[in-house]
């Protein structure tokens, strides 16, 4: 496995980032702890989770699963950098009481406090906010964190799904107040999905975020889904169904899935290895459901692209271009 620095800071974090969102809904409890256990045999260090994983009734499952993967010991919790999230309704029984979500000083610390316990951890490494809130001020926000700090709690801050001027006002008022800012930036980006590289990663960027791509193969779209689907008429899932209605997308994977099989790779293993190749990227949410999905994506950090291959992943998937010429000049 392969290390870097978490942005500006002195973390130093695996180019995979383990997600468990799939941990309780999907994947059992001891089939997770399986995973984790090879995704840390493998040198991933990173984990990432959020409090509402679980989803509806069972919000806060996963969280959970971590927890008593954490109580069996051996070292597990000291060699895992530890993110999750906060924004999302907690209420129980599926209220939606006032003061159960976003990013209130109220929320905030009710939702950590209630994290560390099904975590059974004493500290989060970098918590995150799971998206933007648009009626709490900066300068609340940062005041709830600093407290946490302070009290050991938490040690970074980081976010997710911000776009750049929130990435923007976020640090500069933190640097106002003395403090570090966000430290790391979440994103929807992959080879099929590009918008980020407009703003949102040259914010990240300017301010020192370690940018952590989240569904890089874009809801299986990029894992070899029509290859699946002619060899043994496996149906797509996720978001790919109704993105391959569209002949112009159809056509568009097509050309992708033949330009890796002209070079002998496995599509998955490239459109992360191409994520590890770009600018500000420290590396992509893997969300395994096995552990021969965790096995196949770790290849990928080894993976060499050739420079004509990402010229043609490039053609393929040609990207917005940086602000303002995307849409101006």
């Amino acid at each position: 496995m392969e290390y870097t620095q978490l942005g500006r800071t002195g973390l130093k974090v695996s180019r995979l980032v383990l997600g468990t969102m799939n941990f309780g809904p999907q994947t059992d409890e001891a089939t997770s702890h399986r995973i984790m256990d090879t995704a840390l045999a493998a040198g991933i260090n990173y984990f990432d989770t959020a409090n509402v994983y679980g989803w509806g009734d069972n919000k806060g499952r996963t969280e959970e699963i971590l927890g008593t993967w954490f109580a069996q010991g051996g070292g597990r919790r000291d060699k895992v950098v530890l993110a999750t999230k906060v924004y999302g309704n907690m209420g129980a029984d599926g209220e939606t009481w006032p003061n159960h979500d976003k990013l209130s000083a109220v929320n905030i610390r009710r939702a950590v406090d209630a994290s560390l316990k099904r975590l059974q951890t004493d500290h989060i490494d970098i918590y995150q906010f799971h998206h933007v809130d648009r009626r709490t001020p900066f300068e609340e926000i940062w005041q709830a964190i600093d407290v946490l700090i302070q009290q050991g709690k938490i040690l970074y801050a980081g976010s997710s799904n911000f776009p750049g001027y929130k990435i923007a006002q976020a640090n500069e008022t933190a640097a106002r107040r003395g403090g570090l800012g966000l430290v790391s930036e979440q994103c929807l980006y992959n080879l099929a999905e590009r918008r980020a590289e407009m703003e949102i990663i040259p914010a990240a960027q300017e301010y020192g975020l370690g940018v952590i791509p989240w569904s890089p193969l874009h809801g299986g779209l990029l894992g070899g889904v029509l290859k699946k689907e002619a060899q043994d008429g496996r149906r797509a899932s996720g978001r790919a169904p109704d993105a391959l209605n569209d002949p112009a997308v159809r056509a568009q994977v097509q050309s992708y899935e033949d330009a890796v099989d002209k070079h002998g790779l496995r599509p998955g293993e490239v459109a992360l290895a191409w994520l590890l190749t770009r600018p500000g990227v420290t590396g992509p949410i893997v969300g395994p459901r096995t552990e021969a999905q965790l096995t196949s994506a770790v290849d990928a950090v080894a993976l060499d692209l050739p420079e004509d291959f990402l010229t043609t992943l490039n053609e393929i998937f040609p990207g917005p271009g940086p602000s303002p010429e995307a849409f101006a000049w």
